[in-house]
C-alpha cells in the first residue's frame, strides 16, 4: 500500500511505532523496521552515549528505514540531533514542536522531520517552518494527551496543512487504517497496539494487566505530573487521586534525583530543561518540578513490572486489544484487514 508517508520513509507499510519511552528500545524498533512499518526509537530516557549505542544496535538488527523520537525541549538536543545525522538515521520525530533551527539543520542533512501533535494551531506552526510530516494525536491516545477526539482532530489538520498527515490515538487494525486514509490521513501511528505484542520487552505480567483492562479501566490524571495523562486505571492511580500537593511535590524531587542518576543527566542541565519547558510549554514551576514524576513511574511499571510503585500509559484502545502478536504478524494482519475492507468497499459498496 503506497502513500505519502511510504513514499516519504521509505517503509512498505503506512504504520508507525511511536517512540514510547521505556519501551521503544532497539528490539521492538527493529521488529517493527524488519515487518515493514517505521519502528521510532524513544531517545527521551537516554543519555546521549546511550542513544548513539541504540541507534547502532537498530542498525545491527535491520538495515531498514526507523527513527529516533528527540524532546525539543532539551538542553542536548542539538547534540542528539548530530547524532542522528551523523549515525544516518532516516527520520525524526519530535514529542513536541522542535524549533525552525531544529528542522532545518535535520532537513539540511536529509532527514525526515515528523513532529506530532494535539491541535490544528501546532500543525500548522511546524508545517510552516518546513516539518516534512505531521503525526496528528487525538485524545484516545495514551500518555500525555489532549481534548479532542481523533475523528474531529484529524480532519482539521488535514485541511489545514498540505504535508502528510499520519492519524494517532485509537488504532489497533486494518479498519482503523483504512478509516485514517479516508479522512485523508497518510497513515497510523500506534502505541498500545506496539507495546502488546512479543517483541515488547515490557514485563509479562505488566503485559497481563493491559490484556485484561477495559475500555472503562482507562482513565486521564493530572496527578502524576500536572498534565493530563491517560493510563490504566490502577490503586496507585487512585492513590495519587487523592494525595496532596505537598506529598506529589516530595515525590517529584526525588524522582528528578533517581531520572538524573538514570539518564546520566547533571543538576545543572536538568534545571536548564526545566526552564525550556516552563518557556514552551507556559508550565508552573509546580508542573516542571511534578514532571519529573513521569520517566520514573513509567520505569517502574514497564521495566521494573512494579505496578504497585508505577503507572502504565494507555491508549483507550487497550480495551480492545486481547493478543500478543510478534510485529511482524500484527502488521501483516493489520495490512491484510485493510485490504479486504478496501475490497468489501470497492465498487460494489460495503456488503
Amino acid at each position: 500500500m503506497t502513500t505519502a508517508l511510504t513514499g516519504l520513509t521509505g517503509v512498505r507499510h503506512p504504520i508507525v511505532q511511536t517512540g514510547m519511552g521505556w519501551v521503544a528500545g532497539p528490539r521492538l524498533v527493529s521488529a517493527t523496521a524488519e515487518a515493514g512499518a517505521l519502528g521510532i526509537l524513544a531517545s527521551a530516557t537516554m543519555s546521549a552515549g546511550q542513544l548513539r549505542a541504540a541507534v547502532r544496535e537498530v542498525a545491527s538488527r535491520t538495515d531498514r528505514p526507523f527513527g529516533v523520537n528527540l524532546r525539543a525541549d532539551a538542553g542536548d538536543a542539538g547534540e542528539r540531533v548530530r547524532i542522528i545525522i551523523e549515525e544516518g538515521v532516516r527520520v525524526a520525530s519530535f514529542a513536541l514542536a522542535p524549533s525552525r533551527e531544529l528542522i532545518a539543520r535535520l532537513k539540511d542533512a536529509g532527514v525526515v522531520v515528523i513532529p506530532t501533535v494535539g491541535a490544528r494551531r501546532h500543525a500548522e506552526k511546524v508545517a510552516a517552518w518546513g516539518a516534512d510530516a505531521v503525526v496528528v494525536q487525538g485524545s484516545e491516545g495514551g500518555g500525555h494527551t489532549g481534548d479532542v477526539a481523533t475523528t474531529v482532530l484529524l480532519p482539521q489538520v488535514v485541511d489545514a496543512v498540505d504535508i502528510p498527515v499520519v492519524a494517532a490515538g485509537g488504532f489497533h487494525d486494518g479498519r482503523g487504517l483504512v478509516a485514517a486514509l479516508a479522512f485523508g490521513a497518510a497513515g497510523v501511528a500506534m502505541g498500545t497496539r506496539f507495546l502488546l505484542t512479543s517483541d515488547s520487552t515490557v514485563p509479562a505480567a505488566v503485559k497481563a494487566r493491559y490484556l485484561a483492562a477495559s475500555v472503562q479501566d482507562v482513565t486521564v490524571t493530572r496527578k502524576v505530573d500536572g498534565l493530563p495523562h491517560r493510563m490504566l486505571r490502577t490503586d496507585l492511580v487512585a492513590a495519587l487521586e487523592r494525595s496532596g500537593r505537598p506529598a506529589a511535590l516530595l515525590r517529584a524531587v526525588r524522582h528528578a534525583a533517581a531520572f538524573r542518576k538514570q539518564a546520566g543527566t547533571g543538576w545543572a542541565r536538568m534545571v536548564r530543561d526545566g526552564l525550556a519547558m516552563k518557556h514552551g510549554g507556559e508550565l508552573t514551576w509546580s508542573q516542571v518540578l511534578l514532571a519529573a514524576n513521569t520517566p520514573m513511574m513509567l520505569r517502574a511499571a514497564l521495566v521494573e513490572g512494579r505496578t504497585d510503585a508505577g503507572v502504565m500509559a494507555s491508549g483507550q484502545v487497550a480495551g480492545l486489544i486481547g493478543d500478543l502478536p510478534s510485529c511482524a504478524e500484527l502488521v501483516g494482519r493489520i495490512m491484510a484487514e485493510a485490504v479486504a475492507t478496501l475490497d468489501r468497499l470497492g465498487p460494489g459498496g460495503p456488503d
